[in-house]
């Protein structure tokens, strides 16, 4: 990527960290027109909430469980460390945004994993034998502290910003151009908006939902902190959300975070989620997500 292109990109990303402070959007609501569940007789959900996680139930993440809640799914908090004991008591394991302890309070590299090997370990087990697993990693540090349990079910997380080349602050995905693939979370959408966020590998066997094509990964030692000699990779065959089947469970993965909320980002309180007017379709594929990983 010419220089140029490489400055104009860090200019974009030092903005968009400047309006980045965000709360969530208490108004927001949306009820699928095609309800699954009666009310709270849906599967068990529990959102991570054990490992610094930077989204919680009662905070960034408040819309993502009105709208499983007003699917029929029983939304819970996880805040004990993951073993196979605890493990059996849930239907649905949702990771949105994990960080080790250091990370927690200065987002510089290294970013270890948010996860002990034997929290790894359980929840590999536990997928094995039928579980369900949605994984979501923003942005370096979210990413580098979700590798290793991601690498567990073969997907390799690049720790960096996934960044549009066309410098668009909503990142937009479309099935006319195959940037949204079409399949078993997709029906019925056609479009979906991402807020900046990660980018990963897939294994044999995964079916990408969203394919970053014309992006660069820019892969920063401070996040938030570009230069000139910032290194980047191109995103040819990365990939920003999937499916994958794995033994009797199933995994769902994510490169991005705000996707899946609704906030009021900077002075004008801007949307940013599934209250942004382009995203309007997003709330209905999270809830494609969760059914499909509900599904025997």
């Amino acid at each position: 990527m010419q220089q140029k292109h490489v400055l104009a990109l860090l200019l974009l990303l030092a903005a968009a960290a400047l309006s980045a402070q965000q709360v969530p959007d208490t108004a927001f609501m949306y009820a699928s027109p095609q309800g699954r569940y009666a009310a709270a007789k849906g599967p068990v959900v529990w959102l991570d909430e054990a490992h610094y996680n930077f989204h919680t139930l009662d905070g960034r993440y408040s819309a993502f469980g009105k709208v499983l809640r007003a699917d029929g799914f029983q939304l819970q908090p996880n805040r004990e460390p993951f073993s196979k004991e605890r493990l059996a008591a849930c239907d649905i394991l949702v990771i949105a945004n994990a960080l080790d302890s250091a990370s927690n309070s200065a987002w510089v590299l290294p970013n270890r994993s948010a996860f002990s090997p034997a929290e790894i370990a359980a929840v590999q087990a536990w997928v094995q034998n039928g579980g369900r697993l949605f994984l979501i990693a923003d942005h370096m540090p979210f990413a580098g502290s979700a590798h290793d349990l991601a690498m567990a079910f073969g997907v390799d997380y690049l720790n960096g910003f996934a960044m549009d080349n066309r410098h668009r602050a909503d990142e937009r995905f479309f099935k006319s151009n195959k940037t949204l693939r079409n399949n078993a979370v997709t029906q019925g959408i056609d479009t979906v908006v991402t807020f900046t966020g990660s980018a990963f590998r897939l294994p044999k066997g995964a079916q990408p939902v969203l394919a970053l094509q014309g992006y660069t990964i820019l892969l920063p030692q401070t996040a938030w902190q570009f230069e000139e000699t910032t290194p980047y990779v191109d995103s040819k065959g990365l990939y920003q959300l999937a499916i994958l089947p794995y033994g009797k469970g199933k995994v769902a993965v994510s490169g991005e975070a705000a996707m899946f909320s609704a906030q009021l980002a900077g002075p004008n309180r801007n949307p940013v989620g599934m209250n942004q007017p382009e995203a309007r379709q997003n709330a209905q594929l999270l809830l494609n997500i969760l059914h499909w990983l509900a599904a025997k």
